[in-house]
């Protein structure tokens, strides 16, 4: 099993509603599950994946919470291609050039 050691870059998750405790007003879906959160920071202990751990962020917060990641990486995107984005891109270059007139 990963071990972390203090002072890591690690990632823990947190509980922060339980499905009971969810708001009244939300879809059924939502209801059933706990709202998470997930928080990057400095290990302040030493642990393994599923123990507890207080990380400390970048912005000095300390969070508590399972350690489910050890360099934790980034993943970003911009979600799913739109076809009307690039119609409007090329729209959008031809109007800046004065190649369009209204």
């Amino acid at each position: 099993m990963e071990q972390a050691r203090k002072g890591d870059w690690v990632q823990v998750r947190q509980t922060v509603l339980t499905p009971e405790g969810r708001a009244p007003q939300v879809p059924d879906d939502t209801k059933k599950t706990p709202l998470l959160l997930w928080v990057k920071g400095f290990a302040q202990s030493d642990g393994k994946i599923g123990d507890d751990m207080t990380v400390e962020t970048m912005t000095g917060r300390k969070v508590t919470g399972e350690l489910c990641a050890i360099d934790p990486r980034y993943v970003h995107d911009f979600g799913d291609f739109v076809p009307e984005f690039l119609k409007v891109d090329v729209q959008l270059k031809k109007l800046m050039k004065g190649e369009v007139t209204r």
